[in-house]
C-alpha cells in the first residue's frame, strides 16, 4: 500500500457494497477504509486524514443527509453520496447539503470512479494556491 495515495471512506450500512466498493477502489490505487454507520465515520474522520467520503443515504441511526451536513460543517474533503434514493428531492438536498456529486445505485463501478477522479482533480485545484495571481 502506497503512503501518498487517496484516502477514501466508504460508508455503507449494506457489507456487499462496502465490500465491492472497498475492494475495487483497492485495485485502483486508492487506500480505502470502510465504515458501516454515522458513528464509525465520524471515528474515521477524527482519526484518519481521508480525501473523499463515498456516503450512503438510507443508514441505521443518523441519516445520510444529516451526515453530509455535519461532514460539510467540520471537514474539508469531498462527499460523494452513493444511495438508493434517486428522488430528485433528495438529490437537490444532498447538494445542496454540500454533496459533491449524487450517484443512485445501482451504479457502474466505471462511472463511479471517474467522477471520484473528477470530484478529487476540482478539490486538488481548489486547494492549490493561485500560481498566476495578478500583482
Amino acid at each position: 500500500m502506497e503512503t501518498d495515495a487517496l484516502h477514501l471512506l466508504v460508508v455503507d450500512d449494506e457489507d456487499e457494497i462496502r465490500e465491492l466498493l472497498s475492494r475495487y477502489f483497492d485495485k485502483q490505487g486508492f487506500r480505502v477504509s470502510a465504515a458501516r454507520n454515522g458513528a464509525e465515520l465520524r471515528e474515521a474522520i477524527a482519526s484518519e486524514s481521508v480525501d473523499l467520503v463515498l456516503l450512503d443515504l438510507g443508514l441505521p441511526g443518523e441519516d445520510g443527509l444529516a451526515l453530509t451536513r455535519h461532514l460539510r460543517e467540520h471537514w474539508r474533503g469531498a462527499i460523494i453520496i452513493v444511495t438508493g434514493r434517486g428522488d430528485s428531492v433528495d438529490r437537490v438536498v444532498g447538494l445542496e447539503l454540500g454533496a459533491d456529486d449524487y450517484v443512485t445505485k445501482p451504479f457502474d463501478l466505471r462511472e463511479l470512479l471517474a467522477r471520484v477522479r473528477s470530484v478529487l482533480r476540482r478539490s486538488a485545484a481548489a486547494a492549490a494556491p493561485a500560481t498566476n495571481a495578478a500583482p
